[in-house]
């Protein structure tokens, strides 16, 4: 199983008025996450809800499950 962005979260950030030097900054989300996020890899929930919370979104709006393969 998988979960993976349907979006660019950074990019939808960034159109917020939060770009990465401001998420550092304000310590909003950490350089790990930021980097994390430009790799397309994995992150906590608590990042995942401060990202909704910035977004006013749902987690189902950017994170889709993909099944494994068999």
């Amino acid at each position: 199983m998988s979960l993976i962005y349907k979006v660019d979260l950074l990019q939808l950030l960034k159109d917020k008025g939060y770009n990465t030097n401001k998420l550092r900054k304000e310590k909003i989300l950490a350089e790990s996450t930021i980097q994390k996020l430009r790799d397309c890899k994995p992150i906590s929930w608590a990042n995942i809800e401060q990202i909704c919370k910035l977004l006013d979104c749902q987690p189902g709006d950017i994170l889709e499950y993909v099944p494994d393969e068999e």
